[in-house]
């Protein structure tokens, strides 16, 4: 069976004990960001490697880092049964040995696109839990059927089975906090939706080619707190940015035609640009007062918003815009 090689390349440092945790997907300031030191700039198989552990499966979600232990999820691609399994693997930062490993669900393979993988999303931990997303399908029921869930971009699977995001709470020995199904996703290329934490909420973004939306979970019971509607019903591949920005905190998620902030608190909208493209792989950034962002499909573009608008600020705040650019898929 063909395995991952989890590799402690970044993690070795001639200061260990001080590097900075790297929790969640684009670590910390969710920027790609680190004030970590004495990390090597050249590595090789042998060279700077403190450790390799051979992990099950495939997956190409990033490991996080939290303390002493690392994270990472794979799925069990290569089992007999149709269920295969959605793994999250809890390992020792200093020696690479897999303290734990948890089955998330099981679930038949889903539709996806060749770049992609059964194991996409990056887990966020707080220092106490690690969340993790999957996604699951589970057979159709009369129930089912009778809800239309506007599916733009048709697949004969989806006739028989519902395909449902799963998004659980585990605590740093492997223990299970909760676990929640906030609604179906429908994307032709498949599922990474990596959850972002803010204060006491776990939001997940679920741009989709169906009844779209953003949710936030809150993190000690997984009970919705709020839900936002993402009228346009396009898939995007992006993890919302939080940023302290134009004297507010602000949620922005490039996707679903367009790009948008809203405040983490509540989901309530703040500002608005149409396009500039029809779908989104790359997370935006913020820095030196302008948010940026790379696109997209069917057009290329990068681009610079001013971070203090609000409703449709389209013609009013896009500081500056390249297009035919090639690089979409930038994450």
């Amino acid at each position: 069976m063909k395995q991952l090689l989890l590799a402690a390349l970044i993690l070795v440092t001639t200061q260990h004990a001080h590097a900075e945790d790297w929790p969640q997907w684009r670590g910390p300031r969710l920027d790609g960001s680190s004030t970590a030191t004495g990390v090597p700039r050249s590595w090789s198989a042998t060279e700077n490697v403190a450790w390799k552990t051979p992990i099950p499966g495939i997956g190409h979600s990033s490991p996080i880092v939290v303390g002493d232990r690392v994270f990472v999820t794979t799925c069990l691609v290569a089992e007999k049964s149709a269920e295969k399994p959605r793994l999250l693997l809890c390992l020792d930062r200093g020696s690479g040995k897999v303290l734990w490993q948890r089955e998330i669900c099981t679930s038949p393979l889903e539709n996806k696109h060749g770049l992609n993988s059964y194991a996409s999303s990056t887990p966020a931990s707080d220092g106490k839990h690690v969340y993790v997303t999957f996604l699951r399908s589970r057979p159709m029921t009369d129930a089912d059927a009778k809800v239309d869930p506007g599916i733009r971009d048709g697949i004969a699977a989806w006739k028989t089975m519902v395909p449902e995001i799963v998004v659980a709470a585990y605590d740093m020995d492997g223990n299970k906090k909760w676990q929640k199904t906030p609604g179906r996703f429908y994307s032709r290329h498949g599922f990474c939706s990596s959850p972002i934490l803010h204060k006491n909420l776990v939001i997940i973004n679920a741009d989709q080619d169906a009844t779209a939306y953003i949710v936030a979970l809150g993190r000690l019971t997984g009970e919705e707190a709020w839900r936002v509607d993402r009228p346009n019903r396009t898939r995007s591949y992006c993890v919302p940015l939080i940023a302290q920005a134009g004297g507010k905190t602000q949620l922005v998620l490039t996707g679903s035609l367009g790009v948008d902030s809203y405040d983490p608190d509540t989901g309530e909208p703040i500002w608005h640009i149409d396009g500039p493209t029809e779908q989104y792989v790359a997370s935006p950034v913020y820095g030196d007062g302008l948010f940026f962002l790379t696109t997209g499909y069917p057009e290329f573009h990068n681009m610079g918003i001013r971070p203090d608008g609000q409703g449709d600020v389209t013609a009013t705040h896009v500081a500056w815009h390249e297009k035919n650019v090639p690089a979409r898929k930038a994450s």
